[in-house]
């Protein structure tokens, strides 16, 4: 049992009001590989200001550069060696053996020098991939741990989220998070959905609208009917989906991953050279080694490899934050090099549901507009049919009286009858009226290209047909068997979808192409409100992954963008898909390689951009990376690179591409997309 409140309810406890949404922090001590590193820093500093300040016992600040030796270096070792055992060379191992290598020549100090740039470098790159860990789960925290639970006594109780089940009733008072997915049941407040949808402001919420978990309520007080389990909530599946994307790796990162073996190989062969050459005309021994271990350093790829997946799970983390799933690094990788966008019509750039857009009377019925649609809706109110809800609605939304009607029956392909204040009224097309429905209907459709006669030779004793050139649903409204009236129904346009398609355009260079199964007309009125011009209808799903397909096979690298079952195929064949996520099948959300949550069409165009960023940063540090190993390593072959710089300008970079590529952890990364799409 469900108890009904106003919209003014009183809380019966001190509401919480948190006024952000808790944020989630790695420390960075809670790190061993940081709390290794501080070891190791704070037992290399001790040792040297007994080695060349103090003056103390060289077994004292030997012991201390040992600890420091063995702090930074024991994790980075045992590693190597396991990899060593899988018949692999990890570069973390050619670092330890040139620190052990200038330490077996009397360069104590500096091969400690480099455990402790090594351990720090180490730490740094572990931090920033927790905090870009921390990004992604702090969404879990934004969800309640405990929700007010309606029971059917209607008394109220404190449960966990976790026990919820679909069907609860929740109390959300003023300035409570929501603690599930659901529909309000009662009371007006507005939600703070920023958290979800990246909306500035808060959303009105009324009996009927959709609130997530997670998100702020307002000053009013809800009832939530549950209507998903907490674990399929919107938060939880952006933390899934996007905790499985950072498992995956881009292909740049696996060729890297390929190379990476064959170069380290062969910086170990160099190594070996750059030792065995000098020492051959007569280089002294310490020289020689000295210079081999610091090549060894500079020519390893630490940081070409720590150059691609950071941006990358970065750029997927701050899209998930805004209600973009994107599957993986590859789909992230992918999203930046589309070319042109193939775009699905109803449900994506319409809302997939019909509307009523026009409303006339017969001029001799003796009704105005409103009293044919009231009479229409009272008719059809019984009914679930989508047009049945779409007169419903248009009705209420005018806020008219829907009488009661009696003896409902729906006739499948032909419309609604009931009796409604004692006279029969029909909604529909009914083969027994179609000659006078094709008479009567020129006059009640005048400017809409001779409809009657239209409609008169295709009514075949269906539903209502489809004006050839408007894109409209037309029905007839008789009364006793006269015809008093039509209703024109459309499929809306989604407000964002002009300013989407135009982005898209500015993005790729190319004008989106609309593939859908709905007819020409309709897809015509569409493309025109949109400004797309190369327009292909009345497509069955085969149809659409043809045209994807065909426009691949000519070398151009397709976005596909779409929602409903007959959507799949093509998502699946297209270099990118990105499904709509509020009205998407299931076997949509599957297929797509990103899935929009709350069918933001503004986030298709911002998800681009940030992968393009992400491509962007990709290459800037590889630019890096090479740039440096390539001047140290001609620095150390041509001329003398001390030790200690040569240590600081490897690790140095290391640590500046990992950073660079969590710029795009940054709210500004996403907002740049999203206001450069609104501009376009």
């Amino acid at each position: 049992m469900v108890v009904r409140v106003s919209a003014t309810l009183a809380p019966s406890r001190a509401p919480s009001t948190p006024s952000a949404a808790p944020r989630r922090r790695t420390r960075v001590l809670a790190l061993p590989e940081a709390r290794w590193a501080l070891g190791a820093t704070v037992s290399f500093l001790a040792g040297l200001l007994l080695d060349t300040v103090v003056g103390g016992p060289s077994w004292v600040y030997g012991l201390l550069y040992a600890i420091a030796y063995a702090a930074g270096g024991w994790e980075p070792a045992l590693e190597g060696l396991r990899a060593l055992r899988e018949k692999t060379l990890d570069v973390d191992l050619l670092m330890i053996v040139a620190a052990l290598g200038a330490a077996a020549i009397g360069q104590v100090l500096d091969g400690a020098l480099l455990i402790v740039i090594f351990a720090t470098s180490g730490a740094l790159e572990a931090l920033a991939t927790a905090r870009t860990a921390d990004s992604v789960r702090g969404l879990l925290d934004l969800a309640p741990a405990t929700a007010t639970r309606v029971t059917g006594a209607g008394t109220e109780e404190t449960v966990p989220t976790a026990e919820l089940a679909v069907g609860d009733v929740l109390l959300i008072r003023p300035g409570e998070r929501i603690g599930a997915d659901g529909q309000v049941l009662e009371g007006t407040s507005e939600a703070d959905q920023a958290t979800i949808t990246g909306e500035p402001l808060p959303v009105l919420k009324r009996p009927g609208d959709e609130v997530f978990a997670g998100t702020l309520n307002g000053t009013g007080a809800l009832r939530v009917r549950v209507a998903r389990d907490p674990a399929d909530s919107v938060i939880a599946r952006i933390v899934t989906l996007v905790e499985e994307a950072s498992r995956t790796k881009a292909p740049t990162q696996l060729f890297i991953e390929k190379a990476e073996q064959r170069y380290a190989v062969a910086v170990v062969a160099a190594t070996l050279a750059v030792f065995a050459v000098p020492l051959a005309f007569g280089a002294d021994l310490t020289g020689a080694l000295l210079r081999a271990m610091t090549f060894m350093i500079v020519a390893s790829p630490c940081a070409v490899v720590l150059a691609t997946m950071p941006p990358l799970l970065s750029a997927i983390a701050n899209a998930g934050r805004h209600g973009v799933l994107v599957k993986s690094a590859v789909a992230m990788e992918r999203l930046g090099e589309i070319d042109v966008a193939a775009l699905d019509k109803t449900g994506t750039l319409t809302e997939g549901a019909p509307e009523v857009t026009d409303v006339r009377p017969l001029p001799d019925s003796g009704l105005d507009a409103d009293g044919l649609l009231a009479l229409a809706a009272a008719a059809e109110h019984p009914s679930e049919h989508p047009l049945a809800r779409a007169i419903v609605g248009a009705a209420r939304g005018r806020g008219l009286r829907i009488a009661d009607a009696e003896d409902f029956a729906a006739e499948p392909g032909r419309g609604a009858t009931a009796v409604v204040e004692g006279r029969v009224v029909r909604v529909g097309r009914v083969e027994a009226l179609a000659r006078k429905a094709g008479d009567c209907m020129h006059s009640a459709v005048d400017g809409m290209h001779d409809l009657g006669d239209r409609m008169h030779a295709t009514v075949t004793g269906t539903a209502p047909t489809a004006i050839a050139d408007g894109g409209e649903t037309v029905v007839l409204v008789t009364r006793d068997q006269t015809p008093v009236g039509t209703l024109a129904l459309t499929d809306r346009l989604r407000p964002a979808a002009p300013s989407m398609t135009a982005a898209l355009t500015a993005l790729t260079g190319t004008t989106p192409v609309l593939l859908t199964g709905d007819n020409a007309s309709a897809a015509a009125r569409v493309a025109e409100a949109t400004g797309l011009t190369d327009v292909r209808a009345d497509l069955f799903p085969e149809d659409k992954v043809n045209a994807v397909r065909g426009m691949q096979d000519a070398g151009r690298k397709v976005l596909f963008v779409g929602d409903g079952v007959n959507d799949a195929p093509a998502l699946a064949a297209a270099y990118a898909g990105v499904a709509m996520g509020r009205a998407g099948s299931d076997l949509a959300l599957e297929t797509a390689d990103a899935v929009v949550v709350r069918d933001e069409l503004a986030a298709v165009p911002a998800v681009v951009r940030l992968s393009r960023a992400a491509r962007r940063l990709v290459v800037q540090n590889l630019v890096i990376a090479g740039t440096c190993i390539t001047v140290l390593v001609v620095w150390d072959l041509v001329g003398h690179l001390p030790l200690p710089l040569g240590v600081a300008g490897h690790e140095g970079s290391t640590v500046l591409v990992g950073l660079n590529g969590l710029r795009l952890l940054r709210e500004s990364a996403w907002r740049s997309g999203t206001v450069q799409e609104a501009r376009g």
